[in-house]
């Protein structure tokens, strides 16, 4: 198979040559990196990614195939997949294909052949840039322009983007509770979740009212993981302000965008990473208990730990960099957490949050 030669510029000029795979073309976006080690497939259709190019730090990918059942929505959302090596060859028993036939049939770009170390320590040291990834043209100038063009992710609200089109149940004959779950870019993990708890589930817009979710008559409000920045998803933290001053009973939880966005719905602000949380080995501490849990993020943004209202305790704490990893409301049943716990295919350490989650709800009926 003959190699088709791309190029990646970065904002400030930085060149990366490597070859294509996947669909041959054109690719803009904001790069990250994510740590990893796998779990491809379910980042590449995760929709937190919108807008994003995702740089794989471990070296090999594509190795294990894909698996239909693995997806986290319906399509690929990150713009393009930058790693070392692209395996032509794969193996799993449940894979119906390979990662490059994937990404030629969504249309999205893969790049391969490049120093994945060096892109990556470019970006710790100056942090997440915007580029182009090109197949068409070897103007570095004309592409370093076309990359300072592309809209920052700070003010860019892309919860429109990716919401659900219209309200749908996940429903369960044996549940016990009813959620409904705002679509921020919700992932189908978090949907197995909450039914296992025993929740059946209606999942609805990013846009839908505080009066259309209370005439639901929910249990509890979920509260997803989604692209963007926060602070510009005004709609949504409004509606959630207005949820807790309505019904001060009703238990809210949020991850990830929903985190953010309950923190700000109280009072807290929000502001950009340098490059981002991006992984599966993350390690927060829960200062409720004194444990350690291991994570898988993904988050450009944070909510800032100076800004916390008296209103919202700080529940669990990054130990990296020591940023704010879970806050809960003192008087409401209200907690979110910055990590997934739902993490697809892990780590496993957080999923008791979902039982947190239940036993809320459950007081709550009582």
């Amino acid at each position: 198979m003959q190699e088709i030669p791309a190029i990646l510029v970065l904002e400030n000029g930085s060149v990366y040559r490597g070859t294509a795979f996947g669909h041959a073309g054109e690719a803009t976006g904001e790069v990250v990196f994510n740590t990893s080690l796998t779990g491809y497939q379910e980042i590449l259709t995760d929709p937190s990614y919108a807008g994003q190019m995702v740089v794989m730090t471990y070296p090999l990918i594509g190795n294990y195939g894909i698996t239909p059942n693995d997806d986290e929505s319906k399509k690929i959302w990150a713009s393009a997949l930058i790693v070392r090596e692209s395996s032509n060859i794969y193996s799993n028993y449940e894979s119906t294909r390979s990662l490059d036939e994937t990404l030629k049939e969504a249309g999205v770009m893969g790049l391969a052949g490049i120093d994945t170390r060096k892109l990556v320590r470019e970006i710790r040291q100056k942090g997440a840039m915007r580029a182009v990834i090109s197949t068409a043209g070897d103007d570095v100038e004309a592409l370093k322009a076309q990359a300072a063009a592309i809209p920052e992710m700070t003010g860019l609200d892309l919860v429109q983007r990716v919401t659900t089109g219209e309200s749908y149940t996940v429903d369960n004959p044996e549940a016990n509770y009813h959620v409904v779950a705002f679509d921020y870019g919700i992932k189908t993990n978090i949907l197995r979740q909450l039914k296992a708890e025993g929740c059946k589930v209606t999942v609805v817009t990013a846009k839908t009212t505080a009066d259309e979710v209370l005439a639901l008559n929910p249990d509890g409000v979920f509260l997803s993981n989604g692209p963007g920045d926060p602070f510009a998803v005004t709609y949504a933290i409004d509606t959630i302000r207005e949820l807790a001053a309505r019904n001060s009973k009703l238990p809210i939880f949020g991850i990830c965008l929903g985190h953010q966005l309950l923190s700000l719905a109280f009072g807290a602000k929000t502001y950009k990473l340098k490059f981002g949380h991006h992984g599966a080995n993350h390690p927060v501490k829960n200062l409720l208990d004194s444990r350690i849990e291991i994570t898988s993020q993904n988050h450009g943004f944070a909510v800032e730990m100076e800004t916390l209202p008296e209103a919202l305790e700080l529940t669990h704490k990054n130990l990296y960099d020591l940023t704010v990893e879970g806050v809960r409301h003192r008087e409401l049943p209200c907690f979110s957490v910055q990590y997934h716990p739902e993490a697809a295919p892990g780590p496993h350490d957080s999923h008791y949050l979902f039982k947190e989650f239940t036993e809320l709800m459950e007081r709550s009926k009582n």
